[in-house]
């Protein structure tokens, strides 16, 4: 059986679970700071010639043209199954109609004789980074691009590693799928750095969003502020909270979904239940015999796992709450009763028939969410991020008039005598035009 924990809510070995849990994967190690420090650096400085050096190191390929060509886009879709095409239209379908309800829109209002409003723009040009090789993810693509086509960004340009010339050919026709043509078969630090200072191959665009390890999260952290990113994403994590009722066998097989991941994912279960908290150990225990990715699972189950007693669901929220996870499922006779309490979670899986699997891959909302604790203050990635807004002002003279004497007295408290003086003339011009 793994090592997991049994922790109590509220007690000091539970306090210092959670210290163990928010330091994990804080942070890149500094020979992996210098060394992408020296590849965003590089590829600033030397363009393609970088990427490609880059390219050759690290995922051993030699390559002149760093755009993917339309012949291997067709021979991605002849080895295509059809059964996961369509499982992959389906996805498209209902991630489509999820993240068209999230489309922002400018507004105006009339104020006296003046007009104020907001004006929500599509960002230009996108980059969507894509993590390649055999392990590849097509949904990774679909969750990415999809919100950024409903707000109507212009341009996407995707970057997937291709190590030792390895693609998935899904990644490649779920691009296309969503009509993405500037795929570049580079990865890693070099690919962030090229899509934040554009190279002769590859544009510089706006944003840059997509998940990756630890090299493309400290080449995002590195190149924020040159470009938009979307989030820093930390391992993977779950957190059930569940009654009597949930099913033991369930409950174990969605904390192994998220613990098989990598050996620094988080899976927590908290139950007031006595009886299902030693039903899910033993589950655990006999699923993960059976598990491909079992060396991983135990690792993460025995360093970030945890079954936590509470005294009540109440308790077992403020739990959640505390930790703020990536996914919370929530698996009660009556899960509807506890959502007004729910306040920091990624994305909240209600009842015994909605879980975590579900929304990595069809359900509809996005499965980019924030890590670490960080969904007390961030969202899911969303139609919203790809749009920017500017704010918009037109005055009358007469409401300009109204309010000058304010902003005069406003700049004079600051110190600011210029802005006080482009008032002054304007009014002086109200005068003449009006003789008043």
């Amino acid at each position: 059986m793994p090592r997991i924990r049994e922790l109590k809510a509220g007690s000091p070995a539970f306090d210092e679970f959670l210290t163990v849990l928010q330091a994990r994967g804080s942070g890149a190690v500094g020979s992996v700071q210098e060394t992408v420090r020296d590849v965003v650096e590089s590829v600033h400085r030397d363009g393609d010639e970088a990427v490609r050096r880059f390219t050759a190191r690290f995922d051993h390929l030699k390559v002149r043209n760093l755009r993917i060509p339309p012949s291997m886009v067709r021979e991605a879709w002849k080895a295509s199954r059809k059964a996961v095409v369509r499982s992959l239209e389906t996805a498209v379908g209902r991630l489509t109609a999820f993240h068209e309800r999230q489309r922002e829109s400018s507004w105006f209002f009339d104020d006296r004789d003046a007009m104020l409003g907001q004006l929500v723009r599509p960002l230009h040009t996108v980059g969507v980074y894509v993590p390649g090789g055999k392990a590849s993810y097509p949904s990774s693509v679909l969750m990415n691009v999809i919100p950024a086509r409903v707000a109507g960004v212009e341009r996407i340009v995707m970057c997937v590693p291709t190590p030792r010339g390895e693609v998935n050919p899904y990644v490649l026709v779920a691009a296309d799928m969503l009509g993405v043509r500037d795929i570049y078969r580079v990865g890693g630090a070099q690919a962030v750095a090229a899509m934040a200072y554009g190279t002769s191959s590859i544009p510089r665009v706006d944003k840059i969003v997509g998940p990756g390890n630890i090299y493309v999260a400290t080449a995002k952290r590195m190149v924020f502020g040159q470009v938009d990113i979307d989030m820093i994403a930390g391992p993977s994590e779950i957190l059930v909270v569940a009654d009597g009722s949930a099913d033991p066998s369930c409950v174990a097989a969605d904390l192994l979904g998220q613990a098989e991941h990598d050996e620094l994912a988080s899976a927590i279960l908290v139950t007031p239940a006595p009886g299902l908290a030693r039903a899910v150990m033993r589950e655990l225990d006999r699923q993960l015999r059976k598990l491909e990715r079992r060396k991983i699972a135990a690792k993460a189950l025995e360093n970030y796992g945890a079954v936590v007693m509470a005294s009540d669901l109440q308790q077992a929220v403020e739990v959640a709450n505390r930790i703020a996870p990536e996914h919370l499922e929530v698996i009660t006779e009556n899960p509807n009763q506890l959502l007004p309490a729910i306040r920091n979670a990624g994305a909240v899986f209600m009842g015994p028939w909605t879980p975590e699997a579900l929304g990595d891959y069809v359900a509809g909302p996005n499965h980019t969410l924030p890590t670490g604790g960080t969904a007390r203050f961030f969202s899911p990635l969303g139609t919203y991020d790809f749009v920017k807004r500017s704010s918009l002002l037109s005055f009358s003279r007469e409401t300009f008039q109204s309010l000058a004497d304010d902003v005069l007295t406003l700049a004079g408290v600051e110190g600011l005598e210029a802005h006080a003086k482009s008032v002054q003339a304007r009014l002086r011009l109200a005068r003449k035009e009006t003789g008043k």
